[in-house]
């Protein structure tokens, strides 16, 4: 079976299998999640961020996956595309991690391809991105027998019709799933280009309580186009059609609400004057 190479292993998340498992349990010991932690979810939103900044986040929300049935497959939504691009998928092989390979799930991933146009990446070909590589150490970690699909986005009805007809064709199958959306929120300040309220405190104040809140309140709220069209219009996620796609597969799967686990940005452990906003989130 070819085997997609990790990019970033060893430099934005540890690269061997005991530094990357001693990282994880200390995530796990930072995590106070102010969810409920005895019922079940299944798709979560998280972000992808060097695990310095972000790991904490997504890794406590992945392992609060594991309530409930286990997958035999990982859904994770990803990638940084605009909205007139085509989705990507990699439905061959299995994905490198320090903890072994994972196995793609080739079967779902032949169906969908029957539905939508995709870009079809492989274990050789394929574009370096860190939005689903930095969730797989926790997929493969969490989930160690599981099976992965793997699709990148746009911010579109494209995507969120990825999201809705994956859950479809994983209930005709009889496959247990779970599903992960990678996005990270407002990348602000001079390095990228986007500074509406200048710099200083008031620039962090503002990500943090407006433009981070706006868009996160309507992933809580479950409300797909508006997240798309937040994202877009002020800059406040950089992969907003995979937050939307994981949302439609949560309504398909019965979710009714959002949770929020938790919210920081790459300014509190590295003040500057450019920074990312970072949300954990789950659906029951």
């Amino acid at each position: 079976m070819e085997l997609r190479k990790s990019v970033f292993s060893g430099s934005w998340y540890p690269g061997g299998a005991k530094d990357c498992e001693k990282q994880i349990k200390e995530f796990l010991s930072e995590g106070s999640l102010n969810v409920p932690t005895d019922i079940e979810y299944k798709v979560g939103i998280v972000p992808h961020a060097g695990w310095y900044f972000s790991g904490s986040l997504a890794c406590n929300v992945i392992n609060m996956l594991k309530n409930g049935d286990k997958p035999d497959t990982v859904i994770i939504f990803g990638m940084h595309l605009a909205p007139n691009s085509d989705p990507y998928i990699m439905a061959e092989g299995a994905w490198e991690t320090p903890f072994g390979p994972i196995e793609v799930d080739v079967e779902t991933g032949n169906e969908i391809k029957k539905h939508e146009s995709f870009v079809h990446e492989t274990p050789s070909r394929y574009v370096k991105d860190n939005t689903i590589e930095l969730q797989m150490p926790f997929v493969k970690y969490f989930f160690p027998d599981a099976r992965v699909l793997t699709m990148g986005v746009p911010p579109s009805d494209v995507g969120m019709r990825i999201g809705a007809k994956i859950v479809e064709i994983t209930q005709e199958k009889g496959t247990s799933i779970k599903v992960i959306g990678s996005t990270d929120l407002t990348h602000y300040g001079p390095n990228y280009g986007f500074t509406p309220k200048g710099t200083g405190q008031e620039a962090v104040e503002w990500v943090k309580n407006t433009n981070d809140k706006n868009v996160v309140d309507l992933m809580l709220s479950m409300e797909t186009t508006r997240v798309i069209s937040e994202g877009l219009q002020n800059s406040s996620a950089c992969c907003a059609g995979a937050a939307a796609a994981s949302i439609e597969a949560a309504k398909l799967l019965g979710a009714k609400a959002g949770h929020l686990t938790g919210y920081s940005t790459s300014n509190d452990k590295s003040p500057g004057s450019s920074f990312v906003g970072y949300a954990g989130i789950l659906f029951s």
